[in-house]
């Protein structure tokens, strides 16, 4: 019933591993809303799991620091009608947000000076902007 939650090509976090919990939401749903566990809460334990080699769980642990409650990443979901479509819609909010975690970082930038064009480019847009503004003052100021 409950499935694998797939992260990217590389790393697919078993079933085993997650923790599903249901409730009643608070949302839409007519006289159904007071009977049904729509609402999920999608949990895994970032800090506990043998899935990550070391380095990107450190790199994780580091990016989700906030989230984590005792190392354990949780997500709800609660925006739909159905239990299953927020079941789907808890799995990819937890696919992404593991995704991101372990994304290696941007290259840093290298700082580099702006062109002699760019800055004569600019400077001539200046000085035309303060003539236009120039021109629009009464003549006795």
């Amino acid at each position: 019933m409950l499935e694998d939650v797939r992260v990217n090509d590389r790393l697919t976090i078993p079933a085993a591993e997650l923790a599903w919990r249901f409730s009643r939401s608070g949302g839409p749903g007519g006289q159904g809303v007071n009977t049904t566990d729509s609402r999920v809460e999608l949990s895994w334990d970032v800090a506990g799991s043998p899935l990550l080699p070391p380095t990107l769980k450190e790199r994780a642990l580091g990016r989700l620091g906030p989230r984590l409650v005792q190392g354990v990443l949780t997500v709800t979901a609660s925006e739909h009608r159905s239990q299953l479509r927020n079941r789907e819609a808890a799995a990819d909010r937890l696919a992404g947000l593991v995704a991101s975690a372990i994304a290696p970082p941007p290259r840093a930038r290298r700082a580099t000076r702006p062109t002699k064009g760019s800055v004569e480019r600019r400077i001539a847009d200046k000085k035309r902007r303060g003539e236009t503004k120039r021109n629009r003052r009464y003549p006795g100021e």
